[in-house]
């Protein structure tokens, strides 16, 4: 996912710039070359995957018993295998909407969404493939995706491609690989703050009075998983509208409009505040509702209280989370690849890690909660700063 946003997100704004700028020929070569990154790159990690596939799950707390070690090794081989279609799916809908088909990106997006849904209880339950069956389900509604991305690429809107675009080009592909480096250090820092919480939860969880007992050992992992579900479908929403966002502020910004780009910025800070905001108050009132909702039935006292505890602890400050995330992708999307890989890697790297590491040596188990809203509050504190900066700047260019 990683390398796919940062090729998708790359593009997105790369071209975005050059039509605003009135240069279709380079906008069309920068599509041709984010297909061929996108082919080469799924096929070189899907090999990868499928050669490493223990210490990755390891990597990750896959191994807290051999059950869980089993499901999750059988889980990881199928989604290695769709690797690329969900690569070249999630690397194409951004240069789709760049090329003005927003509405298509987005159901291309929920077609393969809607059919892994729809599969799901089928292959799990119907046909009882458990695990397996999820997985498939999950590649089956990727390779829609994919399908639906490739049929568009065959009669795009605004550019028009030939056998040419598609040859990689070191000139073109050093224009637009820059602005989507942020998106790749965000995923991978990402990954690596999670690893890092994961293995937090699994070692100070198996030092707790009650989750070191055996019947309650995946507790902790259990409902970090599940508080993890919904912050990324938040983070979903938030990254769609600032992704929806890419396109006209790299125009604007490509044809001088600084004024445009900076009402853009403010409505869209305005509009991922709200999202925050509502899902704080869902987080807050009912816990209990998105425990029935996200997690498999456990009657255990235990689980519920730690379920309850850990929402609305890890994600108190979704407000900024929101904000933080928006900026983020607005910065890389007017051109300051630089300074939105900065934040990013703050974010997730000195704070997110650093935080998960080293609160849980004086705070244990709650530790690792709170490293998340702690992040978040340091994070918007440096990106206020950014804030401020990208608003006076696009003043004087408007």
């Amino acid at each position: 996912l990683a390398i796919a946003v940062m090729i998708g997100d790359g593009a997105c704004a790369f071209i975005s710039i050059c039509l605003g700028r009135r240069k279709e020929g380079a906008a069309a070569r920068t599509v041709g070359n984010a297909v061929s990154l996108c082919v080469m790159a799924s096929i070189l990690l899907t090999a990868l995957y499928l050669a490493r596939a223990e210490p990755v799950i390891k990597a990750f707390g896959g191994d807290v018993n051999e059950e869980t070690f089993a499901l999750s090794k059988e889980y990881f081989f199928w989604i290695s295998i769709g690797l690329p279609f969900y690569m070249f799916g999630q690397g194409m809908n951004p240069v789709i909407r760049a090329d003005g088909s927003p509405r298509f990106a987005m159901l291309s997006t929920l077609a393969g969404a809607a059919l892994n849904i729809i599969l799901d209880p089928l292959f799990i339950f119907g046909f009882r493939w458990g695990m397996r069956g999820a997985a498939i389900a999950t590649v089956i509604g990727q390779v829609a995706t994919a399908a639906l991305a490739l049929g568009y690429l065959c009669r795009t809107k605004l550019v028009r491609l030939s056998a040419k675009s598609f040859l990689p080009s070191g000139s073109i592909i050093r224009r637009f690989i820059p602005l989507g480096i942020c998106s790749l250090l965000s995923q991978l820092s990402l990954v690596a703050a999670m690893a890092a919480i994961n293995n937090m939860i699994r070692r100070y969880g198996a030092l707790d009075p009650v989750f070191g007992r055996e019947e309650f050992a995946q507790i902790p992992m259990a409902v970090v998983g599940i508080v993890m579900k919904f912050f990324q479908i938040v983070i979903s929403v938030v990254v769609g509208m600032a992704a929806g966002c890419i396109p006209v502020a790299g125009y604007n910004r490509g044809a001088g409009r600084g004024d445009r780009a900076k009402q853009l910025f403010l409505l869209l800070l305005a509009c991922e505040a709200a999202v925050g905001a509502a899902a704080l108050i869902v987080v807050e009132l009912f816990p209990g509702a998105l425990i029935q909702i996200f997690g498999a039935a456990n009657e255990s006292i235990w689980y519920t209280s730690f379920a309850k505890r850990a929402f609305r602890i890890y994600l108190s400050m979704m407000v900024l989370a929101c904000i933080n995330k928006a900026t983020f992708i607005y910065l890389q999307a007017i051109g300051k690849a630089l300074l939105s890989t900065a934040l990013s890697m703050i974010r997730e790297l000195v704070f997110g890690v650093g935080l998960a590491l080293l609160l849980p040596l004086r705070f244990g188990l709650d530790g690792v909660l709170y490293s998340m809203p702690l992040s978040d509050i340091l994070t918007f504190i440096v990106s206020a700063g950014a804030i401020a900066f990208t608003l006076r700047q696009l003043d004087r260019e408007g």
